[in-house]
């Protein structure tokens, strides 16, 4: 508002300036033409002057509007070709998500025949190659959703040959994470790692990234990749923290069971962290595949310690097969004659079992306890109480076993 009363204000003020000037300019312009002589005022030269300068001016606009039209013209229609591009694909992308996929294909097909590289103006150049990229990525992708391979392989080319433009490599890592799931997709995970291994460090510790190079390692039985993957998909909450455990517990078993001697087992052991080494299965199956091995009881002992501190303060902390598993880990161990009895495992398996008297698998394994202690007599009270209390048709049957044994020294 300020402006405009500025702008208000000097037009009156060169008005009346100008309107002064004129009123007392008694100046003349005198033109001499052999034999003629004109007197002019020098206030209608001036008006002369500034009415030839706007004729000039404007006839100059004229003019160059004029010799612009042909390149209006064709501005326009890039503008119109460009709009009927950007319509298809976005039809395109449209029935892709719908999973009209040979609709799409046609779609982007369609925009890439209205699209002409020579028709575009050099500003707008890279732009024009990229949307052309991306129109043969959906048709591509359509054409992957469909099984068909060779027109795939085909759009995808030549999306590629394009990449070497600095506008069309900005979207590189999206067509290598594509490409390698198409190779997932057709289990070929070889090539989905070669895929992958084009991206830039950044691009590769991306959630997509990640979730493509798990199922690469799962795929190829890389179950080392796969577990520190899956670590960085849960510290990324790409996956929750129950289904990640699930999944590091599942992959941390099959890790351990591929160790086919105790060195093997024990780099495969140290390879795991702290979390899973604390889960029950995992220090379980661990300690069960270590003494299949030839391993040191008393060092399986050491990794169940923390399952077994567990259920003892929480009865309801592992499962019946959990500790049914953990007592027979514990059994095989107590069994060997190859150490001396533990003496700080009898004081904890005798404190269990005297607290939760009644819990049959501890009468049980203290009455393993007492046989290699040679307690004759309090196994054989433990035993029977456990063959009395057990629904367990194998605890029974084995401890009926060892009574038998002992019945037999005994006579």
């Amino acid at each position: 508002m300020v402006r405009a009363v500025l702008w208000l204000l000097a037009l009156f003020g060169v008005a009346v300036g100008s309107a002064l000037f004129a009123a007392s300019n008694p100046g003349t312009v005198t033109l001499f033409w052999p034999p003629y002589r004109v007197d002019l005022s020098l206030n209608l030269v001036l008006l002369v002057l500034l009415a030839l300068f706007v004729v000039v001016h404007l006839a100059l606009g004229a003019l160059e509007t004029f010799a612009g039209i042909p390149g209006q013209a064709r501005r326009w229609r890039l503008q119109q070709k460009e709009r009927w591009v950007q319509s298809s694909l976005v039809d395109a992308l449209a029935h892709l998500v719908a999973g009209r996929f040979v609709r799409a294909r046609k779609a982007a097909e369609y925009a890439l025949a209205m699209h002409t590289r020579a028709d575009a103006q050099d500003e707008s150049q890279g732009r024009s190659l990229r949307i052309q990229a991306i129109l043969h990525l959906v048709a591509a992708e359509s054409a992957h959703a469909v099984q068909d391979h060779s027109l795939r392989d085909k759009h995808f080319q030549q999306a590629t040959d394009l990449l070497h433009i600095p506008e069309v490599s900005a979207t590189q890592e999206g067509f290598y994470m594509r490409a390698a799931r198409w190779a997932l997709d057709d289990h070929d995970a070889p090539a989905a790692a070669q895929w992958l291994e084009r991206l830039p460090q950044g691009a590769a510790r991306r959630t997509l990234a990640l979730r493509l190079r798990f199922r690469v390692a799962r795929m190829q039985g890389e179950n080392a990749v796969a577990l520190e993957t899956l670590r960085l998909l849960v510290k990324h909450r790409a996956i929750s923290s129950g289904n990640g455990a699930s999944i590091s517990q599942a992959l941390a078993l099959e890790l351990l069971h591929a160790g086919q001697d105790t060195g093997q087992i024990l780099t495969a052991w140290d390879f795991l962290d702290d979390e899973e080494r604390t889960l029950t299965d995992v220090a379980l199956g661990m300690a069960k595949h270590w003494l299949a091995k030839g391993g040191d009881a008393a060092q399986s002992r050491q990794w169940l310690l923390p399952v077994w501190e567990r259920m003892v303060q929480d009865p309801k902390a592992l499962s019946p097969l959990q500790r049914m598993r953990l007592v027979r880990c514990l059994e095989a161990g107590l069994l060997s004659q190859h150490e001396a009895p533990d003496v700080k495992w009898v004081s904890r398996i005798e404190s269990a079992q005297q607290s939760q008297a009644r819990d049959p698998l501890l009468q049980y394994l203290g009455a393993v306890m007492c046989v290699r202690l040679s307690l004759w007599g309090k196994a054989q009270h433990l035993l029977r109480q456990c063959i009395a209390t057990s629904p367990d048709p194998e605890i029974k049957g084995d401890a009926q076993r060892i009574l038998a044994s002992l019945e037999q020294r005994k006579a």
